[in-house]
């Protein structure tokens, strides 16, 4: 009896053994599968996010823009994706300026704006006729330009950025909200810079109220205005609500009806965003749009206050590129000169 039970007993090691074996074979060939479908499903988490930046290059402003991509690069870790709108005629001179320096380090897509999108819904005005240059218009068409982005960051080329975009680009938008923008009654210490220089910062130094068609709108003319010059935008809320039509609607009105001019404080791309996005959107941080350094070649904020600041923007007529101006030494520190040459500083020595 014991040497058949022997003979069982080693048949079932036997059994248990190979049953043992299949299933440890079975157990290590899981994971090489599971390894890459884990790879493919954890792709998304460990490529950053990306950032997308809007920024315009213009024809005579290509340094502007060059400073502004140059200083967003430097002060961050983010991965930004840079989209450079350009005109035809000016998309080759930009592209060679980025490549023959260091910014052809950074991901970059150049896209051509169209200027047959906005005939007939500009109203010329002589007053001030850099307001009507195409690229102004280019906030307005964001989702026709910028294809797969959920948010997209949108600033004008006379903009430094000392902070990193990673914190503006966090910026929260309230459901239902296409856009944030900067209040222009959000920050007590450019108040005193406003009263001086005489500047409006409410919807009556942007609208004409002596006509019907904005009285209609029933917005008081002393309601706080923003600036459309940083743009945190929602592209999905954007598209649902047809902000583009909407900004379309009334930039035709104007042409009729002349609702507002570039005599007034805002010029004509101003206007129709503080009209379609009147009451719904959401706030940036004061400290990420500190504005009017253009505004006078006199008026200077305080040093330590702009060093605080995460984003400087030179709205107005006084640039700094250009003489007169204020605070030029912060711009110039992220200037690239122009590999063609044409694109020169002036300054008083000059």
């Amino acid at each position: 009896i014991l040497p058949f039970v022997s003979v069982n007993q080693i048949l079932l090691l036997l059994l248990v053994l190979t049953v043992c074996a299949i299933l440890y074979n079975k157990v290590h060939q899981v994971p090489s599968a599971l390894k890459n479908e884990t790879a493919d499903l954890e792709s998304p988490e460990e490529v950053e996010e990306e950032i997308p930046v809007v920024i315009c290059a213009a024809a005579g402003r290509m340094g502007a823009a060059v400073a502004a991509i140059n200083s967003i690069y430097s002060n961050t870790e983010a991965n930004v994706l840079f989209y450079i709108v350009g005109l035809k005629t000016t998309i080759p001179r930009i592209r060679k300026w980025i490549e023959n320096s260091k910014l052809k380090e950074i991901k970059f897509k150049v896209v051509e704006f169209n200027p047959m999108v906005l005939k007939g819904k500009i109203r010329q005005d002589a007053s001030r006729p850099e307001l009507l240059q195409p690229l102004n218009f280019v906030r307005f068409y964001l989702p026709l330009l910028i294809q797969k982005h959920e948010k997209v960051i949108y600033l004008d080329d006379d903009i430094i950025v000392q902070g990193d975009i990673q914190e503006l680009y966090e910026t929260k938008l309230a459901p239902g909200h296409a856009a944030a923008f900067s209040d222009d009654c959000d920050l007590p210490s450019t108040h005193e810079v406003v009263r001086s220089v005489g500047m409006q910062n409410t919807y009556m130094g942007f609208l004409d109220y002596r006509k019907q068609a904005i009285r209609d709108l029933g917005i008081s003319p002393s309601t706080c205005s923003f600036n459309p010059g940083l743009i945190v935008a929602n592209m999905t809320e954007w598209k649902h609500q047809r902000i583009t039509k909407q900004l379309e609607k009334w930039m035709q009105r104007n042409v009729e009806e002349n609702l507002y001019s570039s005599t007034l404080g805002g010029g004509v791309a101003t206007s129709p965003m503080l009209i379609v996005f009147h009451d719904k959107y959401s706030s940036i941080n004061p400290m990420w749009h500190i504005r009017h350094l253009g505004w006078s070649p006199d008026t200077r904020y305080s040093q330590h206050f702009l060093q605080e600041a995460k984003l400087l923007h030179w709205n107005g007529r006084y640039k700094p590129w250009d003489y007169p101006s204020v605070h030029t030494d912060l711009w110039e520190t992220w200037f690239i000169p122009d590999p063609s040459g044409k694109f020169k500083l002036t300054r008083p020595d000059s």
